[in-house]
């Protein structure tokens, strides 16, 4: 399975318009090559680089396994979307762009797409990102990883 987005390509730094310094809209994404028995998709994002640890920034889940990726500015669709969104780290529900702390170097962050055996995740009604992160995991049958770059 690949994942790449039209925003930026991996290992490159991803444009200020993506992150809490600009419009913090969520980036496109593509994907392709699911494997066939994929039921539904859930995408995430976090940085690994955070001084407290793992931070997610977005959790979308419950996307159709017929999907072949997200429009920029997805997180934004308020109900018209076709998947479902968790609580960030920053206590929203969406996207949450990168927003690392002034002078703290370079940050990975890393995004996420996981095609899942089942149609449904089994969440409650506000479940956190690590909440879907944990549920989604035990259904993984293919994982592909895009990884950006940003600092402030």
């Amino acid at each position: 399975m690949q994942l790449s987005s039209s925003a930026f390509s991996g290992g490159s730094p991803i444009p200020r318009r993506f992150t809490c310094d600009g419009e913090d809209l969520s980036p496109h994404f593509d994907w392709e090559a699911a494997p066939s028995t994929t039921r539904s998709f859930a995408f995430l994002c976090d940085d690994p680089d955070a001084p407290a640890g793992k931070w997610h920034h977005w959790a979308a889940y419950d996307i159709n396994a017929d999907q072949t990726g997200l429009a920029e500015g997805a997180s934004l669709d308020g109900g018209m979307a076709r998947f479902k969104q968790a609580i960030n780290d920053f206590r929203r529900v969406g996207y949450s762009g990168p927003c690392p702390p002034r002078g703290h170097g370079r940050h990975r962050y890393h995004f996420r797409l996981l095609a899942l055996s089942v149609d449904h995740l089994s969440l409650g009604a506000k479940p956190s990102c690590r909440e879907v992160e944990r549920e989604a995991r035990r259904h993984v049958i293919a994982e592909a990883t895009l990884v950006g770059i940003y600092q402030r």
